[in-house]
């Protein structure tokens, strides 16, 4: 791993239109997590598991044609309705420590969410994940 890895981020901030214990309690719920951790087109979650306390795990499994890709993490903080962070451990992201934070704000009209995720393989790593995870956010939107 280079030293680069270590800088590499990604932040998106999103007004989503729910309130922030609705929007910060799909993030644990497995079945919203099935609904909406969708990075890519014609990508399904046929599977998704949340142990919801620090320490836990959660694994979803996201399918691409006939292949499944396995994201799994522990969860390092969770503070209802104001800031979730987990590791984030995927096949795109083979770094260690890659941790992803999500900081839940009152806006008018729902809830300011800012998503940072840090430590990233190369470049082109983040600006996938910077793609998946903008594509998670608008059907987060649509389905809260």
């Amino acid at each position: 791993m280079t030293d680069q890895a270590t800088d590499l981020k990604l932040e998106i901030t999103r007004l989503i239109p729910a309130n922030r214990e609705k929007l910060f309690d799909a993030w644990l719920d497995p079945v919203m997590l099935a609904q909406f951790m969708i990075p890519g087109p014609d990508m399904t979650v046929p599977k998704a598991t949340s142990d919801a306390r620090e320490g836990g795990r959660f694994l979803v499994i996201m399918r691409a044609g006939d292949q499944d890709l396995p994201h799994a993490g522990t969860y390092k903080t969770i503070d209802r309705a104001n800031r979730l962070a987990f590791t984030w451990e995927s096949p795109m992201s083979p770094v260690e420590d890659s941790t992803v934070t999500i900081d839940f704000e009152d806006a008018e009209g729902g809830t300011n969410l800012r998503l940072t995720h840090v430590r990233f393989q190369s470049d082109e790593s983040r600006t996938n994940h910077e793609g998946g995870w903008t594509r998670i956010l608008t059907t987060l939107a649509e389905k809260i």
